[in-house]
């Protein structure tokens, strides 16, 4: 047996190499002479970077730009000196902010546009972002004032460069000289399929699990709509651009980026056709699975590209609403590690013994059916 295991993160508690290192423990439980191949990915969202890096041969640095409450951070990237990778979630993740200070229009991504200018100083050539995984929902106007652009109400006041004031934006300035400094070539990696705006965009399909009360979610996607049709009315239908509370809109709009599907990309950049067509089972992986995931989720987006006759399985944190339709994506089963009500932070705390546990189960699940076949 042959089996390929290659999980997103699990968001909060396990990143996605850790996540594969965990289930083959389990399956190995269950077939110890099997052959394993390890392939975690990222779709654009956290574990993206890591996912990449290693096999584009670049090395992690850092730099020291605006964090999401305004004070200076260190935030960590790859790059090895022409080309660069960096997720906006190592900027403002929403695993690294406080459930108490979780305000999505309130929080700065002025940071990443700095990071740009610095990494476009310094002769980076291509950039990658990973834009999934973000706590803010700002449409990236403070990515934009990073890179220095101004914003300005009806009355002509410069304004804060967050989500809360993008309703209010009547004019801009773009930055003088940034065509002379000749921005990198940047790729946005989206995790997720979503237009900017609309029922399906960022403020009401993510903004809840930001910190978004839905009775500002109505005025949050006007607003958004608002700033759009001023800056680049053609990106607010545009596949993705809801990416990172609408970060993926900002990057094309201010810094000319082009949009990709996270995942395709991620596989193509791993060989991953290569890869799968000598596997028996396929496994995937994420910390929720929803209806949210078949939007373009790294576990859909793998079963996608797995040949047909090849089984696949997803092992997930959890499961919500809408993971029933996985079957219809090519994905043949569903396990959750939960085993037993609990809070949240109980169930992160335990997330590595009972995902474990789980992939030993499903390994024998898998052992019972080959014995039945071969009666």
């Amino acid at each position: 047996m042959r089996f390929l295991i290659a999980p997103d993160s699990f968001k909060e508690s396990l990143s996605a190499l850790e996540a594969a290192q965990i289930i083959k423990r389990g399956f190995e439980k269950v077939f110890p002479h099997a052959d394993y191949e390890l392939l975690p990915v990222g779709d654009g969202g956290e574990g993206t970077v890591a996912a990449l890096s290693a096999n584009m041969g670049l090395t992690e640095m850092s730099k020291k730009v605006a964090g999401p409450f305004g004070s200076e951070v260190k935030v960590s990237y790859t790059s090895d000196g022409k080309t660069a990778l960096v997720e906006m979630a190592a900027l403002v993740g929403l695993q690294a902010i406080p459930k108490e200070k979780r305000a999505p229009l309130r929080l700065s991504t002025r940071g990443l546009g700095e990071l740009i200018r610095d990494l476009a100083e310094e002769g980076v050539k291509k950039l990658f972002i990973g834009v999934g995984g973000s706590g803010t929902n700002d449409g990236g106007i403070g990515m934009a004032e990073g890179l220095g652009y101004t914003f300005f109400d009806e009355a002509g006041d410069r304004l804060e460069a967050i989500g809360e004031n993008l309703g209010k934006v009547a004019s801009f300035q773009p930055p003088q000289g940034l065509a002379e400094l000749k921005l990198p070539e940047i790729t946005v990696i989206t995790d997720v399929a979503n237009p900017l705006c609309g029922e399906n965009g960022a403020a009401y399909i993510f903004g809840f699990q930001k910190g978004l009360a839905e009775s500002q979610m109505g005025e949050a996607d006007k607003a958004m709509h608002h700033f759009y049709s001023l800056v680049s009315p053609k990106i607010i239908d545009v596949p993705g651009s809801g990416a990172g509370g609408g970060m993926g809109a900002g990057l094309v709009a201010f810094a000319h980026g082009k949009l990709v599907s996270g995942i395709d990309y991620v596989l193509d950049l791993l060989a991953f056709d290569e890869k799968v067509v000598t596997a028996d089972v396929v496994i995937v992986g994420e910390g929720k699975m929803d209806g949210q995931s078949m939007e373009g989720k790294a576990p859909v987006g793998i079963a996608r590209r797995v040949p047909k006759g090849i089984p696949v399985v997803a092992i997930c944190g959890s499961t919500g609403a809408g993971s029933e339709q996985a079957v219809e994506y090519g994905i043949d089963a569903v396990f959750s590690t939960v085993n037993e009500p609990a809070d949240l932070q109980t169930v992160l705390a335990e997330a590595e013994t009972n995902l474990e546990r789980t992939a030993e189960n499903v390994a024998a699940l898998i052992k019972a059916v080959g014995k039945l076949s071969n009666q």
